[in-house]
């Protein structure tokens, strides 16, 4: 158990790296503590083999946007004429993914080209980054706002860590739905190192957790604009071991949430077991990396804190990846 808890903690080893305490086992066998005695070896196990396909280090985030720069399929044959004539946006309100992101993208950039980004810009292409995309709303948001001003007819590639394909999908909709609108014709593509399934259609192998059953006190959750439609037993999709882990996760992580919900005596509505979102129980995301937990993802993972008084709500569940919200607290 001691080194499958190290494990963890191993794969997790640079999230928030300067920011909080680096993961040990101790911290993970702590948050592990919390859930049923039968639910926690498997558990660990299952985020063990999760985390090992969606974690994104910061290396393997530094990787992937060296791997874009050079792309021929985007930059063609000339990758720093591309990006010489290319504007990268800064058009993000809330958060700090895209700076971040943006960060990143100029060190690998002036390593591949020697280009800075003040430096590139002047052509009717734009580039749109962000570290992944659930349901849209935000990227959807950021470029709504920046289409009134665009020029009539303009290029843009979204470059993301990964996105969810109905996320992608409504996204890509809106967005050409709007440009229409204006009167202007704007061709949007979308670039990614990683992409899962979680379209209603194909529940029965997504790629989020998304229970077969709910228990009696999760009432509520099957109604609303985005029911719960359980899952059959069975599908495993892109992500899981198996079908039995898959169901110990999903079922102990619900509960959990339900817990931390109870917590609170009048909890949103919108913060759901599994994550932030009008879907079900919650949006149910397994993705992380080594920037933050998103709110997507579900409250067992991310929601306390350390920093307030005994009695507070938030010191009532340890988190094991805590997040830091846009207004820079690592307390939820």
């Amino acid at each position: 158990m001691k080194e499958k808890l190290e494990a963890l903690a191993a794969e997790i080893a640079d999230y928030r790296e300067g920011d909080i305490p680096r993961p040990d086992a101790d911290h993970v066998g702590r948050w592990l503590a919390q859930f049923d005695a039968d639910e926690r070896e498997p558990l660990l196990d299952e985020l063990i083999h999760v985390w090992s396909k969606t974690y994104f280090s910061k290396a393997s985030a530094r990787d992937f946007i060296g791997h874009v720069i050079s792309a021929d399929k985007l930059a063609g044959a000339d990758p720093k004429a591309f990006w010489a004539a290319t504007n990268v946006l800064d058009t993000q309100k809330n958060g700090h993914s895209q700076r971040d992101l943006r960060s990143l993208f100029a060190e690998e950039l002036l390593k591949a080209t020697g280009l800075s980004l003040s430096c590139c810009g002047g052509s009717n292409r734009f580039v749109y980054l962000d570290d992944v995309l659930f349901t849209g709303n935000r990227i959807q948001h950021d470029l709504k706002r920046w289409l009134v001003n665009a020029p009539q007819v303009a290029e843009v590639h979204v470059i993301l860590l990964a996105y969810y394909r109905y996320g992608e999908w409504t996204t890509d909709t809106e967005l050409k739905a709007e440009a229409s609108r204006l009167g202007k014709t704007i061709n949007f593509t979308f670039w990614r190192a990683l992409e899962w399934e979680n379209r209603k259609y194909y529940r029965f192998n997504s790629d989020v957790l998304w229970p077969t059953r709910l228990p009696p006190e999760a009432t509520g959750y099957d109604q609303g604009r985005f029911p719960l439609v359980p899952r059959a037993p069975g599908g495993l999709g892109s992500l899981f071991s198996s079908d039995a882990r898959r169901d110990v996760i999903e079922q102990a992580l619900l509960n959990a949430g339900l817990r931390i919900r109870s917590f609170s005596a009048n909890p949103k509505q919108i913060l759901r077991p599994l994550g932030f979102g009008e879907f079900g129980v919650g949006f149910g995301s397994l993705f992380l990396s080594y920037r933050n937990c998103p709110n997507n993802s579900p409250l067992a993972l991310w929601w306390g804190g350390r920093t307030n008084p005994p009695s507070h709500p938030f010191n009532k569940w340890y988190p094991l990846v805590p997040r830091r919200t846009y207004g820079g607290d690592d307390d939820f």
